[in-house]
């Protein structure tokens, strides 16, 4: 079926241009012609190896080819600000030099709606003759290195009251210029072929030179974008491609990494193909018993005259489970385009699926997916292929109710993730990707927020797969600056280009319900002016997919502003708890705000409140601090809460930011205003950079999960909320306090029960029912014997749950646990393994921090450590690491293509060695 408009578009290019159609039909005999050899659908090619790589030792010994002038004196290395800092406006600079912007704008002209606005490469070819650039270039002496790459995560972490990069990014050298070359695999069979890069990401301000030719490039760090190789590939000889990284000092609030670090193809199609992200699938109307899809199809012709082109789909259903492909269940019918030389032109086609497996999230729904293979056709042979993975569901946001997905009310429980995957730095693997969602889709988690930028596309097919829902945000930054070097420099002139680009690349996902345009920006303070920005990028949304709402995360900006009235979805971080309402911030200039959702759900009575970010509690895991706080929830201080002599932070899990909450205080104003759609906590893992309260740490505390991957007590309050019908209890603190006898050592309960009895050593301490808003059970006059604490949670009268925890011995022994005992054989799958220091009864020591080291024989490397302390400047691909309170963790791949028996070891000093066996298949092997 085609759309009325493509169907006349088509008729009077038939009809008005017979003989200019024929001539084309004549042409399309040749672009056919001697492609016998060749294959005729479309190659993709990942390119991961073979790269070698170099990264000037400074920023003086750089090359001169730079993207443009930045402003001088733009930030220090004191980063310790904080996190609602007032964004000021960006610094203007001119141009003293010569730069290569004017090249590398073209480069986003596809993502540019007015003609008017595209920008005109100018004459010359910069770098051409530069030596990186060139064919003849030896670069053997350079690194070798595999995609996904990530140059600072080797360290070493920079320390000291005066380091180059501080606490805010990781102290991690991720600053930088670097370039990255490698020989294309082109032959002369791909002559008649259209031929691209395609990079999923890269940190930052990329330009890409081919056989010496500067092709084009994209600054923005998070984007995924695609060049055209074509015009500069010699298909008879060598052929060299040459990128050049340049990442800013004070360019980011966090870790930012530096490098290739998400994936790279090379992507081989006839000259008339599914143009770049050119599918969109819709489901206007779901039921149980059908469901219409709707298909918009883009074509590309890059020929030199205008093509006939047939379209046709085909709709399948992928196993939930293999994702392999299965049924198929419908069919679009074929098109015929005529497609003018040099032009993309669309068509939409709509079918009806019966009986649909419908998109939605876990545990109440089933996260079915479908696949669309959409065929090209010229003069009846096919030229392009292509695939489209969507989802068929409904999704309504309710002011009163929230989200709605196939009309079952789903309550956010979600939280928020940088992009950094802990020991792994930023270089996206899928694999410890996968892990991070488990993990959290064991406490309860079913949605993630992107903070604050594009997440990596196997992110999305993973949440796709595993039934989370995305709020997949854009920037951090508008106009106005928080860093010195942040993306404000670039905004005006590329946050069409990179909005446009993040929507046309995720909008098959079925697990995107929102697209957020970006995160605290400095516009909050600037009135219309501010509002007219977010309006703009509103727009620019809407005009590419009217099926989601936009929304902003608010931090300031209150329901009396313009700002909140531009989007579509209320998102406030930490005001619908109030922020600052503790009395130590009476008479201080800092943001104070008193719980803001009834206000803004009366402002906008039609509109959806959610909280974006929530809590931003602090804790150190296995961390324990005495005096406990009385209170629900506390600012961190100094004997409250936080200790600075070891910059560690309490895990009772009462402390927060200054201008956050604990989790029981979210949970009660959230409980209190059941209109509101759910929330984001910050954050489900600790990731590095922003290691507030103490900046000469390497990464956060506010995870309800540490950088290693283990869990936090938050993670059982959390998963008590998020699982009510799951049963648990979990006790807190541990009970190893030799210096504790006879003093006050208050013991709190999370369980997913109402109420639970405390024993220690057999003697009930008292049986507690949870009252309207207590999310805990405390038992804060406990007196400390060493001994057993154990709990027995009831729901409803009945026995619900136990725990226990024991006072141990000294550590004796160690115990290895790896996630999986196989993996593939590709140098790319992993297997973490923990190991736990356990004494004599193999109970779990809580304090133990002994040095571990770790060794392996067999086809595999150990490719980081860590223990989840914030405070360990150990290098991450260090084999020796002490354990932190009792664990460690080790992450151990294969190597490629060699297949066999992989031996790890960890050995202690007086804690004696053990290995544990990890099997490396064959890829096809591996489930």
């Amino acid at each position: 079926m085609i759309h009325h408009q493509h169907f006349l578009t088509f008729f009077q290019h038939a009809c008005g241009h017979f003989l200019k159609a024929s001539f084309a039909l004549l042409v399309v005999g040749n672009l056919l012609a001697g492609s016998e050899t060749q294959s005729s659908t479309r190659e993709r090619e990942l390119m991961d190896h073979g790269w070698r790589f170099m990264k000037y030792e400074t920023a003086e010994d750089a090359d001169e080819l730079i993207y443009d002038v930045r402003p001088e004196n733009s930030g220090n290395s004191w980063d310790a600000i904080p996190a609602d800092t007032k964004p000021t406006e960006a610094v203007e600079v001119k141009a003293d030099r010569m730069v290569l912007k004017p090249w590398i704008m073209p480069s986003g002209n596809d993502f540019l709606s007015n003609s008017q606005d595209l920008y005109i490469r100018p004459e010359g070819n910069p770098g051409d003759d530069f030596p990186f650039t060139q064919i003849d270039f030896d670069d053997r002496a350079w690194e070798a290195v595999t995609l996904p790459h990530d140059w600072a995560i080797q360290g070493p972490f920079y320390e000291g009251d005066d380091p180059t990069v501080g606490g805010g990014m990781g102290r991690l050298p991720s600053p930088g210029v670097a370039w990255y070359r490698k020989a294309l695999n082109i032959t002369d069979a791909d002559a008649d072929k259209q031929v691209f890069l395609e990079v999923e990401g890269a940190m930052s301000y990329a330009m890409v030179w081919l056989n010496g030719n500067l092709v084009g490039g994209w600054p923005f760090g998070y984007a995924s974008w695609q060049l055209d190789l074509t015009p500069y590939l010699d298909f008879e000889g060598e052929n060299q491609l040459a990128i050049r990284l340049d990442n800013p000092p004070h360019s980011s609030r966090w870790y930012p990494g530096g490098g290739i670090y998400r994936d790279v193809y090379l992507v081989k199609t006839h000259p008339v193909h599914v143009a770049q992200w050119g599918t969109k699938v819709t489901t206007p109307t779901v039921s149980d018993v059908e469901a219409e899809v709707q298909l918009e199809v883009t074509l590309k012709n890059d020929s030199e005259v205008d093509v006939l082109a047939q379209v046709k789909t085909t709709i399948c259903e992928l196993d939930i489970d293999t994702r392999e492909r299965g049924n198929c269940v419908a069919t679009v019918g074929a098109v015929d385009v005529l497609v003018s030389a040099g032009k993309k032109l669309s068509t939409v086609g709509v079918t009806t699926v019966q009986d649909p497996r419908l998109w939605g999230p876990l545990p109440d729904q089933s996260p079915h997916l479908y696949e669309a293979v959409t065929e090209v056709l010229i003069s009846g042979e096919v030229v392009d292929t292509f695939s489209t993975k969507f989802g068929i569901r409904s999704l309504e946001f309710d002011a009163n109710k929230g989200v709605l997905v196939n009309g079952v009310h789903v309550v956010l429980n979600g939280v928020n993730q940088h992009h950094d995957l802990g020991a792994l730095g930023a270089a996206f693997n899928l694999r410890a990707a996968e892990r991070q969602l488990e993990i959290l889709k064991e406490m309860g988690c079913n949605a993630i927020r992107m903070a604050h930028n594009p997440p990596a596309p196997g992110l999305l097919d993973l949440c796709d797969e595993m039934g989370f829902l995305v709020c997949n945000e854009s920037f951090d930054v508008w106009e106005r600056k928080k860093t010195g070097y942040g993306f404000h420099l670039i905004y005006p002139e590329w946050h069409e280009q990179d909005m446009r680009a993040l929507v046309r690349r995720d909008f098959n996902h079925p697990s995107v319900i929102m697209w957020s345009i970006g995160n605290e920006v400095g516009e909050q303070y600037t009135g219309e002016e501010g509002a007219a920005i977010a309006a703009e990028l509103c727009k620019i949304v809407h005009e590419e997919d009217s099926t989601r709402p936009t929304t902003t995360s608010m931090n300031w900006a209150k329901p009396d502003m313009p700002l909140p009235a531009m989007v579509d979805l209320i998102s406030l971080n930490y005001q619908g708890e109030g922020i600052r309402q503790d009395p130590i911030f009476e008479g201080t200039d800092r943001i104070q705000t008193p719980p803001m959702y009834p206000a803004f759900h009366e402002a906008f009575p039609d509109k959806v409140v959610v909280s974006s970010e929530s809590a931003s509690a602090f804790s150190s895991r296995g961390v324990y601090l005495f005096p406990v706080t009385e209170g629900r929830t506390s600012p961190i201080r100094e004997g409250m809460g936080g200790d600075s002599s070891i910059q560690q932070v309490s895990s009772y899990e009462l402390y927060a930011v200054d201008f956050g909450s604990s989790a029981d205080m979210v949970f009660e104003k959230q409980d209190q205003n059941p209109y509101v759609a759910g929330e984001f906590v910050w954050s489900g893992f600790d990731y590095l950079g922003e290691p507030t309260p103490y900046y000469s740490s390497r990464s956060s505390y506010c995870g309800i999960i540490d950088l290693a991957g283990f869990p936090k007590n938050r993670y059982y309050l959390y998963q008590s909320r998020w699982r009510p019908d799951f049963p648990m209890a979990h006790i807190l603190p541990h009970w190893n306090w030799p210096d504790r006898v006879g003093e006050v050592t208050p013991v709190h309960i999370f369980t997913s029960g109402d109420e639970a009895e405390l024993f220690l050593n057999g003697k009930s301490l008292g049986r507690k029912t949870k009252g309207r808003y207590d999310y805990r059970l405390r038992w804060d006059d406990v007196v400390y014997e060493p001994g057993e604490l154990r709990v027995v949670a009831y729901k409803e009268g009945e026995e619900w749950a136990k725990a226990s925890v024991e006072t141990t011995g000294a550590p004796s022994q160690i115990d290895l646990q790896a996630d999986r005992s196989a993996i593939a054989a590709d140098g790319k799958d992993l297997s973490f393994v923990t190991l736990q220091m356990v004494d004599d009864e193999g109970l779990l020591v809580p304090n133990a921090m002994s040095q571990v080291e770790f060794s392996i024989e067999g086809p595999g490397e150990i490719v980081a450590t860590d223990n989840g302390d914030p405070t360990d400047m150990t290098e991450f691909p260090s084999n020796q690491r002490n354990a932190f309170n009792g664990l460690c963790l080790a992450i151990v791949k294969g190597i490629p293509g060699e297949p066999g028996t992989i031996r790890l070891t960890a050995e202690s000093e007086g804690l004696g060695s053990q290995t544990i066996e990890i099997e490396a298949l064959h890829a096809c092997c591996v489930k």
